[in-house]
């Protein structure tokens, strides 16, 4: 698209005017003589072919053509200004707020920020955790991190990590645990998205027992419960493995069952900014690449 060849500074004068109303606040707030202000405007009018201004005696009133140009000065000239306050320190910054589900932070992405801001230092990620109930763009997030299948409408969404659910609890209580079917003398501690626990039963060739005990919405919640031997989780071990290793919990059975994996998503209509493909493309090597050394 051919763009007017019309000078900054007449658009910036204008721009200035409009918001003012009055010609000597916007030659003070650009630096300039009135003179030269009105000169400035005499010649984007011209230009133009139009009057952008009606002379009052108490300033300015714009003209309809004047109404609507000036809002659209305004917001290309914010966002400029914008832009380049962003090259704060000689390099650019951008912020990006990212939703992320309490699990994966904790389990997966607060430990690796370091090195990823240490890669990315014009990236200034504001984290937002949830229990992977979140609203896009009503909660002003660039980005988010969620459990699920990857489809949520008006959302775009790329797979970062399977995450099958396991058998996790105290190890006091593991070590009572040989096989599936000690599972029924057990409370099983559940989460709001149910059919969980069916589906591991199934999986080993057995019926799933009568399940009793709260439910929980956070997947760290229940940790938490196992982690206190109030019962069994099914929880994703791969982000639990710290617990794990470090004693808190314990995993009396392999098998696993596939009930969703972990997404990045963001909205369908968002054009996709440096920063946002930046921690994408970071986020997806680095998972592939943690994934690839486990054991």
């Amino acid at each position: 698209m051919d763009r007017p060849n019309i000078p900054l500074n007449a658009l910036r004068a204008f721009e200035a005017a409009a918001r003012h109303l009055t010609l000597t606040h916007a030659a003070v707030e650009l630096c300039v003589s009135q003179a030269a202000l009105s000169h400035q405007i005499r010649n984007l009018e011209d230009r133009l072919g139009v009057a952008l201004f009606r002379r009052v005696p108490r300033g300015l009133v714009l003209t309809d053509e004047g109404m609507a140009l000036a809002p659209v000065l305004t917001r290309a000239l914010d966002s400029i200004g914008d832009t380049l306050d962003r090259f704060s320190d000689g390099r650019y910054h951008e912020s990006l707020n990212v939703g992320v589900v309490g699990t994966f932070a904790t389990g997966w992405l607060i430990p690796r920020l370091a090195v990823f801001e240490a890669a990315h230092p014009g990236v200034d990620l504001r984290i937002f955790t949830n229990n992977n109930r979140v609203t896009l763009t009503g909660e002003g997030l660039d980005l988010a991190i969620r459990f699920g299948d990857g489809s949520w409408h008006g959302t775009a969404s790329c797979l970062i990590m399977p995450a099958p659910l396991t058998p996790l609890c105290a190890p006091d209580l593991a070590a009572g645990l040989s096989k599936p079917e000690d599972l029924a003398a057990t409370c099983l501690l559940r989460s709001y998205r149910g059919l969980e626990w069916e589906r591991w039963f199934e999986g080993v060739g057995l019926g799933c027992p009568k399940l009793r005990g709260p439910t929980l919405d956070s997947s760290l919640a229940l940790a938490e419960m196992a982690a206190q031997g109030h019962g069994v989780a099914l929880l994703p071990h791969r982000l639990f493995r710290h617990w794990v290793d470090g004693g808190r919990l314990a995993r009396p059975f392999d098998h696993a069952v596939d009930m969703g994996s972990y997404w990045l998503t963001w909205p369908q209509t968002r054009t996709e900014t440096q920063g946002m493909r930046c921690f994408r493309t970071w986020l997806t090597e680095t998972v592939a690449a943690s994934c690839r050394e486990e054991p």
